[in-house]
């Protein structure tokens, strides 16, 4: 029997009490299943991982087509599922609202909010309008019952602007608006990382690791309570598609297809997948 979306929900914030997590980020139905099938207590979705899969650029996906990926991903695993909305598809507080409204419908159990423009020449809102479109999230969620993790992130580093303490900053002001997890994408050092934990207690926080460094459980001595991959699980798995296709397309050898998992491990996965469902 499928796991509810209220159980789902509760879960979710129980994670968040104590401890560390890592939160995988699939791209589609399979990766997704197979990422719940090895273990993992929650899962996020990827802007870029879902984009590129359907021949997009990342940043450029319609929300229609972001909530539709969400249900999916929701409607196809029994863990939770924490949506990386992007900036909310909307640059005013009522149109973020409205969007995060719709989010909440698609059964996810987190939803991140983040304050980039995606103007190169002011890429971050103001400080007072990201508050308002911060506190214009929380008020969507508390209107469908509140039970979906909010998470504020700010994107300063991302953006070119790697200041810790105006980060911080604009983290304590989503919080203040109501987030509940907050997270500053870009942070790498074990001092950034272990300052933005201190000043911002006891709030959870985020992490992304998108390449080889600071492990599990050094992030977790650190006091992260969540771990994200982001794009990153994809790219990797772009990384050996490409890599066995310019070899044929370039050398018509096909030496990298050594590499390639087993037919019987995937499809016996899903094959179990499918008997456990039924």
């Amino acid at each position: 029997m499928p796991v509810l979306t209220a159980q789902k929900r509760a879960d979710f914030r129980k994670l968040h009490e104590s401890g560390c997590f890592v939160l995988p980020n699939p791209w589609d139905v399979g990766s997704a299943q197979l990422l719940q099938g090895m273990g993992f207590k929650a899962l996020a979705s990827t802007s870029s991982g879902f984009a590129w899969s359907i021949g997009h650029s990342d940043n450029n996906v319609s929300c229609d087509h972001v909530l539709s990926h969400l249900k999916t991903l929701c409607d196809a695993t029994d863990i939770p599922v924490n949506a990386d909305f992007e900036a909310g598809f909307a640059h005013d507080p009522a149109g973020v609202a409205a969007n995060v409204a719709r989010g909440v419908e698609t059964g996810v159990a987190g939803l991140s909010i983040e304050d980039s423009t995606g103007d190169a020449s002011a890429p971050l809102y103001e400080l007072t309008l990201a508050v308002e479109r911060m506190r214009a999230a929380r008020s969507a969620i508390d209107a469908k019952g509140g039970d979906v993790v909010l998470v504020g992130r700010c994107e300063s580093f991302l953006v070119g602007q790697p200041d810790l303490k105006a980060t911080i900053a604009r983290l304590v002001a989503y919080a203040e608006a109501g987030a509940d997890c907050l997270y500053a994408p870009g942070i790498r050092t074990k001092k950034e990382i272990a300052t933005v934990v201190k000043e911002l207690s006891p709030k959870p926080i985020n992490v992304l690791i998108g390449s080889p460094g600071l492990t599990v459980a050094e992030l977790a001595d650190l006091g992260v309570r969540r771990i994200s991959i982001g794009g990153a699980l994809a790219r990797t798995a772009w990384g050996g598609f490409l890599r066995a296709a310019r070899e044929i397309a370039e050398k018509g050898s096909f030496s990298e297809l050594a590499h390639a998992v087993p037919h019987g491990e995937i499809n016996g996965f899903f094959i179990k997948a499918a008997k456990d469902r039924k």
